[in-house]
């Protein structure tokens, strides 16, 4: 976890920034910039530790603080103050944390277990990280982690947590364990429910006195048994007896990649009792305690899950024109990945939304994949000094413009193209934008339907799309012509509800034409305002004109 990742984290930064771009910007401006986000990593951070607040996630925090360091390098600024100090606290822990190297990817976890035997694997559990003390039998002492070197006494709130022994007895009689409080949960399935903030709420339980209720509902997690037993086996063995009954359920060796992935997989999609936010591959034997150091810890690796959102940087803001004639921002971004794809632009919405969003050239915003893999913007995470944001168009473009082609018509047309070859419309496979616009480009469509006149050796000799290519658009062009004419009422565009023209069930644009506006309230979800619009355009002259033409052309349905 980012608060408390210490040196760990820093070399995870280093490797993130290493491949970063310097913004372009003077130096006072650079200064100014740093010093706000140097300004807002500190007020997360104490948010966290204060009020066990979670204000972003682990990612956004990791991403702007490496973001920080970035720009620290870049202006050659005093890297010493790049991340906001940890609470180091006044108890000493009698054995350092050393936090956990964070690998990048499976090939790196493959070389670190090159060579490498008795190897275990466990699920990263997402918690609070303290050390509990036990002497002579007894819970002595708990230490939230700090600095790794020092921590708060937390003794009182740990004694209040019934899950975790107050006495123990055999190897663990004096004894220091290390480990992970966490939020025990019921069935939690990572992949689809996410962190659901129980971090937060484990730091919040440990700060605060007025909700002895959570407290029940934490459990310790042991990761660390420093001179304990010589082996993890034997640590398990143990551990189960004295009432850690976590540890040996979700301990398991491993002695290949593939066993990891598998186990990670696993991890991810089953129910579990707690929040995971990846995998960890341990040593089966650990060095002497009093040898350890933060940022120390070459027996033990952590391979996280793919972030489910990234911080990407807005690089600028376009605006484009629907089918409908409504304008919506776009932002584009450098480009990120999020799962297997990579992404370069998200929508913002409608001109009113990006407003109020108040996003600009040089923010940061944290995005997502939403269903179906489409990315979507979660929020701003950081604004830029510099407000330089772009005019949107006049709102001249309606659900009646640009069913021909002109200059000022071209992205409300293409719009239209493209929805018209949908799968609610026309269904002509295997042609998106692009296609559309070669076809345009090369043909200079005089409106909406001009590609069914093309013949097959214009497709076929179109640059930009093979002759092969050309000869299944012709084959497809082809076959929409015997379409059902409520597809073709979809192409155009109507304002007509799906039940209103089912329950119409008009085969031809005469009968269409034949009925005003009290004939179409009869028909459902067609209220005054609707049956107004679905006349104004059966009746509009393009649409008329649209309508003669494609009769001219054999489309049975408007003969």
């Amino acid at each position: 976890m980012w608060k408390k990742a210490g040196i760990a984290v820093c070399l995870l930064l280093v490797s993130m920034v290493s491949q970063a771009v310097c913004p372009v910007w003077s130096l006072s401006r650079a200064q100014e910039e740093v010093s706000r986000l140097q300004q807002q990593l500190a007020q997360w951070n104490e948010a966290y530790w204060k009020q066990g607040a979670s204000e972003v996630s682990d990612t956004v925090y990791d991403q702007l603080s490496a973001r920080l360091a970035n720009w620290q390098r870049c202006f050659s600024l005093e890297p010493a103050t790049s991340m906001p100090a940890l609470p180091a606290g006044t108890i000493k822990h009698p054995v350092a944390h050393t936090g956990v190297q964070k690998l990048s990817d499976k090939h790196a976890l493959q070389r670190w277990m090159a060579g490498k035997n008795d190897l275990w694997a466990q699920p990263k559990v997402d918690g609070v990280a303290v050390t509990l003390v036990y002497r002579d039998g007894e819970l002595a002492q708990a230490i939230s982690r700090g600095d790794g070197l020092a921590g708060e006494d937390w003794t009182a709130r740990i004694r209040a947590v019934p899950s975790i022994p107050k006495t123990v007895s055999g190897a663990l009689t004096n004894s220091v364990l290390q480990g992970e409080l966490f939020l025990r949960l019921e069935n939690h399935i990572q992949k689809q429910a996410g962190g659901l903030n129980a971090r937060a709420k484990v730091a919040g339980a440990m700060m605060r006195r007025n909700d002895p209720a959570i407290l029940n509902e934490l459990v310790f997690f042991v990761w660390a048994w420093p001179d304990g037993p010589p082996t993890l086996a034997q640590k398990l063995i143990e551990l189960s007896k004295a009432g850690f009954s976590e540890e040996i359920h979700y301990s398991v060796p491993v002695s290949s990649l593939q066993e990891v992935e598998q186990l990670r997989s696993r991890w991810f999609t089953s129910p579990m009792p707690f929040v995971t936010d990846g995998l960890v591959v341990r040593y089966g034997s650990e060095p002497a305690g009093n040898s350890w150091l933060p940022g120390q810890s070459h027996w033990v690796v952590a391979w996280k899950y793919d972030p489910v959102e990234e911080v990407a940087t807005v690089k600028d803001i376009r605006f484009a024109i629907g089918r409908t004639g409504k304008i919506s921002a776009v932002a584009l971004l450098e480009p990120v990945q999020l799962d297997d794809k990579r992404v370069q632009r998200v929508n913002l919405g409608s001109v009113r939304r990006w407003e109020e969003q108040d996003i600009a050239p040089g923010d940061h915003i944290a995005i997502s994949l939403a269903g179906q893999g489409i990315p979507r913007i979660d929020g701003v995470v950081w604004r830029s000094l510099v407000r330089d944001k772009p005019v949107p168009p006049a709102p001249r473009f309606t659900p009646l413009t640009c069913f021909f082609a002109s200059a000022e018509c071209e992205e409300q047309f293409v719009a239209r193209l493209v929805w018209l070859s949908s799968a609610r419309a026309l269904g002509i496979e295997g042609l998106g934008e692009s296609g559309w616009r070669a076809l345009h480009q090369a043909h200079r469509f005089e409106h909406l339907f001009s590609w069914l006149a093309l013949t097959k050796e214009q497709l076929q000799s179109t640059p930009g799309i093979s002759p092969a290519r050309g000869l299944q658009l012709w084959h497809r062009f082809t076959l929409v012509r015997d379409r059902p004419f409520p597809r073709w009422l979809v192409a155009l565009g109507t304002p007509l509800p799906q039940s209103a023209m089912r329950a119409a069930g008009d085969t031809s644009w005469q009968q269409m034409r034949e009925r005003n506006e009290q004939a179409w309230q009869r028909f459902p979800a067609m209220g005054a305002e609707k049956a107004r619009q679905a006349v104004a355009f059966i009746h509009a002259p393009d649409i008329q004109r649209l309508a003669a033409w494609l009769g001219a052309q054999g489309i049975k349905a408007f003969q």
